[in-house]
């Protein structure tokens, strides 16, 4: 089992979790799962449009909150989901899921603390968290878990590349 590398970023602007965003989807190559968590106005979607800028997608990326499902075609497909709707953790099943999880484009699902169950053992855990402080206002706290060797890698890489998160 390899070093398990836990990458925080604080982010003071929607223009940084964008570029954050966009520097990890330019390392993803294909196959890579990305677990989005976090409150309501989080920054989840704003995460997704920034990878989804990084993995060469020029269509505008929205929220599939009430399709579940939006794909995009890019350097690297990306397959979008978010289940903040879906009614049973199971009904992603009926989603065909798998094709997603498993194949060879990058998936970012919203609300993956929904369906723990279904995600696959190698995938990119992010957690963004809204916070405040009376020098720089509102800001973000976006925390990597990478979960399995390959991505401790990309992350202990994504921590090289991304400074020290301003």
């Amino acid at each position: 089992m390899g070093c398990y590398i836990l990458y925080i970023y604080k982010s003071i602007s929607q223009e940084k979790t964008y570029e954050l965003a966009c520097r990890l989807g330019k390392m993803l190559q294909g196959g890579e799962l990305i677990a989005l968590e976090g409150e309501l106005g989080a920054g989840k979607t704003l995460f997704v449009k920034g990878l989804a800028q990084g993995l060469g997608i020029e269509e505008p990326v929205t929220s599939p909150t009430f399709t579940l499902l939006q794909l995009y075609e890019g350097r690297v497909n990306l397959a979008h989901f978010d289940i903040y709707r879906l009614p049973v953790p199971e009904a992603i099943e009926e989603l065909g899921y798998e094709e997603y999880f498993y194949g060879s484009g990058v998936t970012a699902v919203e609300w993956s603390d929904l369906i723990k169950a279904y995600l696959p053992e190698q995938y990119i855990q992010v957690v963004i968290r809204r916070d405040y402080d009376q020098e720089q206002g509102e800001y973000r706290l976006i925390t990597f878990i990478p979960h399995g060797e390959q991505m401790d890698i990309l992350i202990e890489e994504l921590g090289k590349n991304a400074g020290a998160g301003n």
